[in-house]
């Protein structure tokens, strides 16, 4: 798994957290260049540690309470 120095726009843990801020669901995924550059990478072609890395950064922000304020 990678660690807060290595983490970029777009990795699973980036894509987990981004999804909990935002209020929408979770769905596994990445971007390998960057968010919404090249082709998405969904679950089914995820690996173990990758969908682990998503859930990580999903559960850390839903623990943080940093949700987007729709106000």
């Amino acid at each position: 798994m990678t660690n807060n120095n290595t983490r970029k726009h777009g990795c699973p843990y980036d894509r987990g957290g981004a999804d909990s801020y935002y209020g929408r669901p979770y769905e596994p995924h990445y971007w390998p260049e960057g968010t919404y550059n090249g082709d998405i990478v969904r679950y089914v072609d995820m690996t173990t540690e990758q969908v682990i890395e998503y859930a990580t950064g999903y559960q850390d922000n839903e623990a943080a309470g940093n949700f987007k304020d729709w106000g």
